[in-house]
């Protein structure tokens, strides 16, 4: 199950594990115009995991999951001709 949310400024999207009963805590995605943000709470740490991802790493992440195995490199888009 998932939620989307949208703040002012930020696309909250909240990934809840509803599988088998070793269950992982919820994801939290947060989309900002110049990043991304995922959170999870760590629970032998008690506290809250962030990691920030720029938005070409976004791209990138998204392409991999398309992608067998190996290692690649994105070339930038062109603008489409008049």
């Amino acid at each position: 199950m998932f939620t989307i949310e949208h703040d002012f400024d930020a696309t909250v999207i909240t990934l809840v594990d509803e599988g088998s009963p070793h269950l992982e805590e919820d994801v939290t995605i947060q989309a900002f115009e110049e990043c991304v943000t995922i959170e999870q709470y760590d629970p032998r740490q008690d506290e809250v995991v962030k990691i920030v991802m720029s938005m070409a790493q976004v791209r990138e992440l998204a392409a991999a999951l398309d992608l067998p195995e190996g290692v690649y490199r994105l070339s930038p888009r062109k603008a489409p001709k008049p």
